[in-house]
């Protein structure tokens, strides 16, 4: 039976692994914090921002509406602030069936 690695998920993480992530400036993020109220990060003493799972996939949500999807940041602010719970079955969605091309293109690319 082969040995499968299982993911690591952080309780929190950094702005400079937020920007990574989504690959965009730390502007940017902040920006966002400022404009939607569903993004809410923890600040450390030092006034770090640090980011929950659950702020990422606000995040995640969020720029899919602006960048995928074309809403302004109004629209989208809207958006949430009606249809919160279906935006975030949506968000589970993609990521579900992310996961799954990434597997597929690891097993095609395996054959």
């Amino acid at each position: 039976m082969p040995y499968k690695e299982r993911e690591i998920n952080k309780l929190y993480y950094t702005m400079g692994e937020v920007t990574e992530m989504f690959d965009v400036n730390a502007s940017q993020i902040r920006f966002y914090e400022r404009e939607f109220d569903i993004l809410q990060p923890k600040k450390n003493k030092k006034g770090n921002r640090l980011f929950t799972q659950e702020d990422i996939s606000n995040l995640k949500i969020i720029f899919n509406l602006v960048k995928e999807k074309g809403y302004t940041l109004q629209g989208a602010r809207e958006f949430l602030r009606t249809n919160k719970n279906e935006a975030k079955e949506n968000q589970r969605v993609i990521d579900s069936l992310e996961r799954l091309k990434s597997f597929l293109l690891e097993v095609r690319d395996s054959l």
